[in-house]
């Protein structure tokens, strides 16, 4: 069984995935129903069964309900022996969209608001030894205008670039055994010129860490210390340097053990020796110039919606996008799973962190409040992910029924992006509506070449281009260029689908659309001080049909013709 977080990984711990009682609380008077007690006659309240961590949308749920879901309830039991209730039990959610509340037993243990970043509770004081119950429930509006939800369509419908909606449970829910004393959280700073990581570590009493680092099986460091609490600096020196690159996920092994007179704590952990930063035009990783050839992934599944069928369809989509030339994707309009990130860290694939901004009215203070923390749980959950090489909170800000952004949103999450994260730079809002960012990205979907090319003539001489949005954004000179989302190119292979959505005229034929792949790909390579490009999209998604795979991640074209386009040395790059 894989563990849901491998960056973190103890031995002790139990999958809760499989089947649990299900109940749709339309009426939301679950409550009022008391459907969280534990009791029998409380269980046949629930009428049907779900296959947890598949939302109800989808079919590998077994419930495949489409329609709006205000909200949802989740039941079943677990047993524990005296064993595992010698320290502490702690329960884990990898995600539930969106208003969540837990009970043990009957009894609340508490609630986490957001539908993408995971969470977790302490149920020590509410479990016992033999048969437990879990109760969750959860509530869903997408649209509220102050719950973040990506590409989950507002309408009945999926339509354009909106598509099935997901409710409640839709990543694994796990137990896990610490002791009394345990090590909360770990943090890794890189460092190259030194040769060794920083640390920052919270534990929970005091006692002594040691952490262990390995390069295949062999020993390279080791540093050892009393801490206590919270604030803990370590560094960790290297025997041996050995860089995570692009396409070469080299990655040192980290063991961690906390130990006192009576507990003691071991963690598998690892991390990646990398550096990121922007110079001039440039983005540059340990120090060399490196020209972003990414792809747009929406991480969605025909089957599962939100959640992957299985373990290897998250590293299959990666390899598919590798073979095709890409080194790396922006993951839009949703936060990823910790075992996706887990692949990219292997594979040495580049991506964006993201949030499914989508249905918030930004010139409303409350879509702040909602945000913000679950955007900074995600960042303080991701944060050691050498993969992820920027953040990117924000998509296309656009006006909400006639209303502009209030731009002291975006500036302030910004602001607390840099604050918790200066290691990696932040692009405010991506393609529109800049206020505050370290790189100027811009969305172009033009489908002439000649035309796609005006467009960044002459910025290498005079430091303009032509502006999608000149009345509401404005280049600051000197900052990198990103065009992180061109393409879009209409490609319906099945032809099933007589509401196919892309961008622009489709091509007549493959050949067409070949040249106009290379023409609009090729434009962005040579160009000087463009740092990097992000083709929309890797696949297929419902009835939006611009994938260079369709759906079930099947080729549209041979992957050769475009991997040679994208492979190509582009003029930037050392």
């Amino acid at each position: 069984m894989e563990h849901p977080n491998p960056q973190f990984e103890r031995e002790s711990w139990i999958n809760l995935n499989g089947k649990w009682r299900f109940a749709f609380d339309f009426g939301k008077s679950g409550m009022d129903r008391r459907m969280y007690l534990a009791d029998e006659d409380t269980k046949k309240l629930y009428g049907q069964t779900i296959n947890v961590p598949f939302c109800p949308e989808s079919k590998l749920s077994g419930v495949e309900y489409k329609d709006f879901i205000q909200a949802v309830w989740y039941q079943r039991e677990f047993t524990l022996g005296q064993e595992e209730l010698k320290g502490r039990v702690l329960l884990h959610f990898g995600a539930v969209d969106y208003k969540t509340q837990v009970f043990i037993n009957g009894e609340k243990v508490g609630e986490h608001i957001g539908g993408y970043s995971s969470f977790s509770f302490d149920i020590t004081e509410y479990v016992k030894q033999g048969e437990n119950t879990v109760a969750v429930y959860a509530e869903d509006n997408v649209r509220s205008g102050v719950q973040p939800r990506g590409k989950q369509s507002g309408a009945y419908f999926s339509q354009g670039c909106d598509y099935t909606r997901t409710t409640g449970i839709w990543q694994t829910v796990w137990l896990e055994f610490v002791p009394k004393c345990y090590v909360k959280n770990i943090k890794y700073y890189p460092d190259i010129q030194e040769k060794c990581f920083y640390i920052d570590c919270d534990a929970e009493g005091k006692g002594t860490l040691e952490v262990t680092a390995y390069y295949q099986e062999k020993k390279c460091g080791s540093v050892k210390q009393e801490v206590c609490g919270s604030n803990n600096k370590m560094r960790l020196n290297l025997d041996e340097l050995y860089l995570w690159e692009c396409g070469n996920g080299r990655l040192y092994d980290i063991i961690i053990e906390y130990k006192g007179i009576d507990f003691c704590d071991k963690i598998n952990s690892y991390a990646g020796m990398r550096e990121v930063r922007i110079e001039g035009y440039k983005f540059l990783l340990n120090g060399k110039s490196v020209f972003q050839r990414t792809v747009l992934d929406q991480g969605y599944y025909r089957d599962g919606i939100y959640t992957a069928p299985c373990d290897g369809d998250l590293l299959r989509d990666i390899r598919l996008s590798k073979e095709i030339g890409f080194n790396g994707a922006r993951l839009h309009q949703k936060i990823f799973e910790p075992r996706f990130l887990y692949f990219c860290d292997r594979e040495g694939y580049l991506v964006w962190g993201e949030h499914g901004n989508w249905g918030l009215d930004l010139s409303n203070p409350e879509s702040f409040l909602r945000f913000m923390p679950e955007w900074l749980e995600a960042i303080e959950r991701d944060f050691n992910h050498p993969s992820i090489i920027g953040w990117c909170p924000f998509n296309e800000t656009w006006d909400y029924n006639g209303k502009r952004q209030n731009p002291l949103i975006l500036e302030n999450i910004y602001k607390m992006t840099k604050a918790l994260d200066a290691t990696r730079p932040c692009i405010d809002t991506s393609g529109n509506f800049h206020v505050k960012t370290d790189i100027y990205d811009l969305h172009n979907y033009r489908q002439n070449v000649e035309e796609f090319c005006r467009c960044y003539k002459e910025f290498s001489e005079t430091g303009a281009f032509t502006e999608e949005h000149p009345d509401r954004q404005h280049y600051t000179k000197g900052l990198p260029l990103f065009i992180s989302e061109y393409g879009g190119i209409k490609w319906d292979t099945a032809c099933e689908n007589k509401e196919a959505w892309g961008y622009g005229e489709a091509p007549e034929t493959e050949n067409e659309f070949i040249e106009r792949y290379k023409g609009l790909t090729e434009c962005l390579l040579n160009h000087p001080f463009i740092m990097g490009f992000c083709y929309t999209q890797l696949y297929d998604v419902e009835q939006e049909t611009n994938g260079l795979y369709d759906y079930d991640r099947n080729p549209k074209f041979d992957v050769k013709i475009f991997y040679e386009i994208n492979t190509q040395k582009a003029a930037i790059e050392d």
